[in-house]
């Protein structure tokens, strides 16, 4: 039977399952016990792992500073194109 669990629940198991890997089970038996495949954990530590969390909100962060920045640069290109406009538009011919 397949048992839906919830991302608080499988944080916990995560835990859990980091403390018995420093004991020195291996994957396979912390899996067996918990009753989930090989596959389900590295999924859910892919997903919900606080360090690949951590990894991908940085790499998140790094991606919007670089979007801000092009940002900023066509909002001066826009306010240089704009100012030219006025000086030519004010301008007597």
């Amino acid at each position: 039977m397949r048992k839906r669990r919830n991302a608080d629940q499988i944080t916990r198991m995560l835990a859990e399952f980091d403390k018995e890997l420093a004991k020195g089970f291996t994957v396979h038996d912390i899996c067996r016990k918990a009753g989930i495949c090989e596959t389900t954990y590295y999924r859910w530590r892919q997903k919900f792992d606080p360090q690949a969390l951590a990894g991908d909100a940085e790499r998140r962060c790094k991606a919007l500073e670089s979007e801000v920045e092009r940002l900023k640069k066509l909002a001066v290109e826009l306010m240089l194109d704009k100012q030219l406009l006025q000086d030519v538009a004010q301008k007597k011919w």
